[in-house]
């Protein structure tokens, strides 16, 4: 798919180094979740409060090549995943036959109003520049129904209220402190119900964080 050429040019900088590196970073991440207890606990936990309300489609957004749409396909939930690069999707296709992938973005999702039980971002907004992350959030709001749920994960820092650029491998990226994540998400409608840092494990820089919220109305 030919980048939107009215889309910032940030966008297409991080379509095209996904693109570029789409086989070394599944090689990368292959098997990393068996290894993260916290993941798969706040994944875990997502899950069972999207079933508890009904069942429902799940959208993974920015879903890379596909293991965490996987992973949430294996706890029952029906997902589908949706990322920016074409690589990632063509990988996750391959890997991931019985289940849905398409091209996307996160700040137009091709979704209807109220059109998911569940959203999950996965470290997928770290490349957004700060000033646009309002209006990705009030578009999680638009496609997630109501008592719907939505989890995001994301590299924390604890200075307070702040959001700090680094030099993440693939392109530049931004962490958060969650305190003013979580504010802007009750800007857009949410509910925060739980926020979870953990500190780094060897080979990460930064503090891992968890927002898990929903949309009550």
């Amino acid at each position: 798919m030919v980048g939107n050429t009215n889309a910032p040019a940030d966008v297409d900088i991080t379509r095209n180094a996904y693109n570029d590196i789409a086989d070394v970073y599944a090689e990368f991440t292959k098997g990393h979740l068996a290894k993260q207890p916290h993941d798969r606990a706040m994944l875990a936990v997502f899950a069972e409060l999207v079933q508890a309300n009904g069942s429902g489609a799940v959208a993974d957004i920015g879903c890379g090549e596909g293991r965490l749409t996987a992973h949430l396909h294996s706890l029952g939930l029906p997902a589908f995943g949706i990322d920016l690069s074409p690589a990632m999707i063509a990988l996750a296709r391959q890997q991931y036959p019985e289940l849905s992938f398409a091209e996307g973005s996160m700040e137009q999702l091709a979704l209807g109003d109220a059109g998911v039980r569940g959203l999950v971002a996965w470290y997928s907004f770290i490349h957004l520049p700060p000033e646009r992350m309002p209006q990705v959030l009030a578009e999680f709001y638009r496609v997630l129904e109501v008592e719907g749920h939505a989890l995001l994960a994301f590299f924390a820092t604890d200075a307070p209220d702040a959001v700090e650029a680094f030099d993440h491998k693939v392109t530049r990226a931004y962490r958060w402190s969650p305190e003013r994540l979580a504010a802007l998400l009750r800007d857009a409608g949410f509910t925060v119900h739980t926020r979870m840092v953990r500190e780094p494990d060897p080979g990460e820089r930064f503090q891992q964080a968890y927002l898990l919220v929903s949309k009550l109305r």
